[in-house]
């Protein structure tokens, strides 16, 4: 059965660090990977990690780039174990998978950070959307080839970053591509995210009997790279911030917003739990539909559809050649 929709007390909340949600918590040993991890919330995020003893590894387009930032932010040497990968090229994705299991590491931690957002038309290998081909199924084909490493570390989690964007759109099956009608780049970003949620959806499902649980998480409204496609005009209309650059009160830090991906990641909270999005560091309620903060809080519908996700999974499946659990029940 998939774990309720219902927060969990946590005792944090949306000024809660990933400092602070991790104190205490002991990771010596294990092997935990964060894509993205050298800028913004994958930055913080595996310094929180690597702090508590884990040792990360961060693939990355540009491993020398990656190893600079890195090092900037007082994460060099030995710290953080940096590969590459280009989410979105698949072969790129074998390749990295190929070498990290080859080493033999049980896999405890694996998150799914990376993403793009709100990007200008942008076609990648067969002309697939670059935001879907990305933030979902680069994901979905590293986490399926990692498989193995997972299931392994007995008792690994998966966290697949969503966010409030997922309210923008269901995911379009009769036109995933944006090949029958006009792009549209706020469109394709919420059909990525709700594909990034609905996949944790699955993926608990089918992991869960082998110790392998999945989590969806909005970080929250953070400045970062992110943001690196728009416009101060458009942050501004879309009230981010004021005419003097003033981010809205609700905005996160970048300690604060890597704190919830922390918490799915650790949290003794959430033992025995999964399939669920989390918000604030707790497990976020469902939408209440029509309320004032319908479209800044909560998760709609659409985005925890066990009936969506496993029809989610078999498409991609399909469309990257790639499934672990070919085979295995509806």
């Amino acid at each position: 059965m998939s774990t309720p929709q219902r927060r969990t007390n946590s005792g944090f909340g949306p000024r809660t660090t990933a400092a602070e949600v991790i104190a205490g918590t002991d990771l010596s040993g294990r092997t935990v990977i964060v894509t993205g991890g050298y800028s913004g919330l994958g930055l913080e995020t595996v310094r929180a990690l690597a702090g508590a003893g884990a040792h990360p590894v961060v693939p990355a387009r540009r491993p020398d780039h990656a190893r600079a930032a890195l090092a900037d932010a007082g994460l060099g040497g030995d710290a953080v174990e940096v590969d590459e990968l280009d989410l979105a090229d698949l072969e790129s994705v074998a390749a990295f998978a190929e070498r990290f299991l080859a080493t033999g590491r049980p896999l405890a931690i694996l998150i799914n950070n990376a993403a793009v957002m709100a990007c200008p038309e942008t076609r990648v290998g067969d002309g697939w959307e670059a935001q879907l081909a990305t933030n979902h199924l680069g994901h979905f084909a590293l986490t399926n080839r990692l498989w193995p490493a997972l299931a392994a570390a007995n008792g690994a989690r998966v966290v697949a970053l969503s966010s409030t964007g997922h309210k923008l759109s269901p995911f379009r099956f009769d036109d995933p591509w944006f090949r029958e009608r006009p792009y549209d780049k706020w469109q394709a970003y919420g059909q990525a995210k709700t594909a990034n949620s609905l996949f944790a959806v699955r993926l608990d499902a089918l992991g869960r009997d082998h110790g392998v649980r999945a989590f969806a998480v909005h970080p929250g409204g953070i400045m970062t790279p992110l943001q690196r496609h728009l416009t101060r005009e458009e942050m501004i209309v879309s009230g981010w911030m004021d005419e003097e650059g003033n981010l809205h009160e609700r905005f996160k830090t970048v300690e604060q917003g890597a704190a919830t991906s922390v918490w799915a990641a650790t949290s003794t909270a959430l033992d025995g739990e999964g399939g669920v999005y989390c918000e604030d560091c707790d497990v976020a309620d469902p939408t209440e539909v029509g309320s004032p903060e319908a479209r800044i809080r909560g998760v709609d519908a659409h985005a925890i559809d066990p009936d969506a996700a496993a029809r989610l999974w078999a498409w991609s499946a399909e469309v990257t050649g790639v499934d672990a659990f070919a085979g295995a029940p509806s």
